[in-house]
């Protein structure tokens, strides 16, 4: 019983790591929306923690859980991280063109929500098409990438601070 709870949380599921990941942008896309339209300082602040969290988030996936899903894929598997990757540049796209807006225009507002639409888009993908993909290709793998995962987001937000 003792090693057991010794171990217990060392274990790191990459799926569960990034599903909570998302879970985190997906309140926070709610938190936005209910910030009413002419609360402009809160919806900035909370603009800014979703554009930190999507792009920590867009590193682990590009940078260690794709290059897992490539190397151990089929052509099917190639394709959805090929699609995925396309679909993280539209959305680095749209943080830039944010970052540059005052949340005051009408603009910032109008492409936040394609932001939502195309991150909520994208979540839906990864969770009912590449993640049962994945816990079936990599099994066992996908408690060492989950370790990786937490390294690496560990030293991207040390390096944000």
């Amino acid at each position: 019983m003792k090693n057991k709870d010794k171990n217990q949380g060392t274990g790191i599921n990459a799926l569960e790591m990034l599903t909570s990941d998302h879970d985190k942008v997906k309140e926070l896309f709610r938190e936005y929306e209910a910030a009413g339209d002419r609360a402009y300082k809160k919806k900035r602040d909370i603009a800014e923690k979703a554009f930190m969290e999507l792009e920590v988030h867009t590193m682990l996936e590009e940078q260690i859980f794709y290059p897992a899903i490539q190397e151990d894929g089929n052509r099917e598997d190639r394709k959805l991280v090929a699609e995925s990757i396309a679909e993280h540049d539209v959305v680095k796209g749209l943080i830039e063109e944010l970052k540059k807006l005052d949340p005051e225009d009408e603009q910032f507002d109008a492409k936040f929500k394609v932001l939502i639409e195309n991150v909520e888009h994208h979540i839906q993908e990864e969770e009912e098409e590449m993640f049962p993909e994945a816990q079936e290709q990599l099994g066992e793998e996908l408690q060492h990438l989950g370790i990786q995962l937490k390294k690496l987001k560990e030293r991207l937000l040390a390096s944000i601070d």
